[in-house]
């Protein structure tokens, strides 16, 4: 499922690359969450590197910038 010889791992994406697309860790875990769930349900995964792992094709959008997120203001 791979499309390059380049083993992935939980470190691939590194934190550090993944930090620099969402504003908090928090953000990064909905953000990889939700996605995951739509790649579950039958998305297509968008990454150029693939794993068998939903959370990691995820974490992949992300650092590869194809999946971002925007925050909603809540009403007060």
């Amino acid at each position: 499922m791979k499309k390059n010889n380049e083993p992935m791992s939980m470190v691939n994406p590194s934190t550090d690359k993944l930090m620099t697309k969402v504003d908090s860790r928090y953000g990064l875990v909905v953000c990889a969450a939700k996605r995951a769930r739509e790649i579950n349900d039958g998305a297509d995964i968008e990454a150029v590197k693939q794993s068998t792992k939903n959370v990691s094709n995820a974490l992949e959008e992300i650092a590869e910038g194809k999946v971002s997120y925007k925050l909603a203001k809540a009403d007060r």
